[in-house]
């Protein structure tokens, strides 16, 4: 739906003194906002008549008024400024997660402990997909004479380690061995094709030196199926019950989300690339229409990889969630690129 340049000033006042204040605002107080030399009564029936397109509602009869879900999602789409950040809070971002960027999953955990506490609400980060992870390196380590650690490094930084064990005596040489000829044919595969049937034609293309490759094949497979799995992990959930505006049902529907593995994997790995708002009944779960949810991918090596959101009330300063977001976001693919790069 199209809007008069008033009406649109109106709603985005509104909007914005309600994200401020929390308060509903009237006629009266809307005549300060710049652009709107407009006398009361004309701002009363515009507010009327946002009121009766279904943009804002009056909570009481003699109330101001306050947004809905469909003048929220007007406004994100519409009226919305993006937020500069100040200088001091990127760097701020920047020195956090530096200070995790000694592993891929450290640097995750960090960049949801700082997206709940900049933007005050439930925040939650994933460590990438493995539906396109491929691998990207593979060492072996020895830890004793029938023992060694099989270390798969994947496409998007992660790391999993595997220890497995020999009947036989393990040699700097055999390891070698495996070292080149896995590393020749894996790098660059996807995960999900290291599977039973790979590993049988890898140990038969040996002949009988793959009778010494059953264990280790094993390990791999272990090491690629773990990171085929998205682990996810949450900041900030008690600020729920803590919203004025973020009624208990509210807040108990997100936390039930948040505690829910299957659900919860499912709905943030469908969340497409980029950044994306979803305001109440736009959420795809049920547990979070009456919440709103801002996520935005990190990218690595110019690849969607995890994702970085937050979940709260309606009520979200959106610009300033967004710029928070997507410079979390830049750094977290930053410094877990650079990791990668380390690993070559």
């Amino acid at each position: 739906m199209k809007l008069a340049q008033r009406k649109q000033k109106i709603l985005a006042a509104v909007i914005e003194h309600y994200i401020a204040t929390g308060e509903p605002i009237g006629s009266k107080s809307l005549q300060n906002t710049e652009g709107l030399e407009v006398s009361s009564a004309t701002i009363r029936n515009e507010l009327a008549d946002l009121t009766v397109k279904g943009f804002l509602r009056q909570p009481h009869t003699s109330a101001g008024r306050i947004p809905t879900e469909y003048g929220y999602r007007f406004y994100v789409d519409n009226l919305m400024k993006p937020t500069v950040l100040d200088d001091r809070v990127k760097r701020y971002i920047e020195n956090r997660l530096l200070d995790s960027s000694d592993a891929p999953e450290r640097i995750i955990r960090t960049a949801s402990v700082i997206a709940s506490e900049l933007i005050g609400t439930a925040a939650l980060s994933t460590t990438p997909t493995g539906d396109n992870t491929r691998v990207h390196r593979i060492k072996f380590v020895q830890t004793g004479r029938h023992t060694s650690m099989l270390v798969l490094i994947t496409s998007s930084g992660m790391v999993k380690s595997r220890l497995f064990r020999c009947d036989f005596d393990i040699t700097p040489e055999m390891l070698n061995v495996f070292d080149r000829a896995l590393n020749e044919r894996l790098a660059g595969q996807p995960l999900s094709a290291v599977n039973r049937p790979f590993a049988q034609t890898f140990a038969a293309s040996f002949g009988e030196l793959g009778l010494l490759m059953p264990d280790m094949l094993n390990a791999v497979m272990d090491a690629c199926r773990e990171s085929l799995g998205t682990n996810v992990y949450t900041s900030g959930s008690t600020k729920l019950l803590y919203q004025e505006d973020f009624d208990l049902i509210s807040a108990r529907g997100v936390l039930e989300f948040l505690g829910d593995s299957d659900s919860r994997d499912k709905y943030l790995n469908n969340v497409p690339e980029g950044t994306n708002i979803y305001i109440g009944k736009e959420n795809s779960h049920i547990l979070l229409k009456r919440s709103a949810v801002v996520a935005t991918r990190y990218e690595i090596e110019n690849q969607p990889a995890g994702l970085i959101a937050v979940i709260g009330s309606t009520r979200f300063d959106y610009p300033k969630a967004v710029a928070i977001l997507e410079c979390i976001a830049e750094y977290t693919g930053k410094f877990i690129a650079e990791l990668l790069s380390v690993r070559q």
